[in-house]
């Protein structure tokens, strides 16, 4: 993917990654996080900005999603009859069950971290949709999984460079990026522990 991106100017780099993080959000099985890792990787070579590679993503994904809440909300079953007749492979009933049932458990928190999963990432605005989430709970998730996924994604892509390309082969995006958020908590836990500490000892 890097090797097709890098021939291309940096507004076309934006622009493919606005198509197809956006398309894919609607719910059609796209590889929008392969383009957005790809887009990354060229931002750490100083091909494209960081910071437009991770607005592209987050406003492509949310507005993605967005449609497809309207279109889950309109159509319902009807389509995701079409889809699985469409891609059997990605949104069979199978794989249609087990997001339904994700979105079912889980619901604003689905939206949300569904970002970071292949499948709900694709599913997660029609599915909020047709079950009847409210548009506004649906849009807060949305948006703040939105910017959340585009920007660690972009960030830890772009910190780790090449040897994020290697990994990936080994790991999902969802999984490093995952990594990075609690290694980053972590560490914001331990300051904020220490700090503590620190005004006990001052106070006592």
């Amino acid at each position: 993917m890097i090797e097709w991106l890098h021939g291309l100017p940096p507004l076309v780099v934006y622009a493919t990654v606005l198509l197809v993080v956006g398309v894919e959000s609607v719910g059609v099985p796209l590889p929008g996080e392969t383009v957005l890792v790809g887009a990354a990787l060229l931002a750490g070579q100083g091909v494209v900005s960081p910071v437009t590679v991770a607005a592209c993503a987050a406003v492509s994904a949310a507005v993605g999603d967005s449609v497809g809440y309207l279109l889950g909300r309109r159509y319902g079953d009807r389509l995701f009859a079409w889809a699985a007749r469409r891609s059997p492979r990605h949104l069979g009933p199978d794989r249609l069950a087990a997001a339904q049932a994700l979105m079912d458990r889980h619901g604003v928190w689905a939206v949300f971290l569904g970002r970071f999963v292949a499948l709900l990432r694709i599913l997660s605005g029609p599915l909020a949709g047709s079950l009847g989430m409210r548009y506004r709970t649906f849009a807060v998730a949305n948006w703040t999984g939105a910017v959340l996924w585009a920007g660690v994604t972009t960030a830890v892509v772009v910190a780790l460079g090449a040897a994020a390309e290697q990994l990936l082969g080994r790991v999902s995006t969802g999984g490093l990026v995952a990594v990075a958020v609690l290694a980053v908590g972590g560490f914001v836990l331990v300051r904020v522990r220490s700090r503590r500490r620190q005004r006990q000892s001052e106070g006592g």
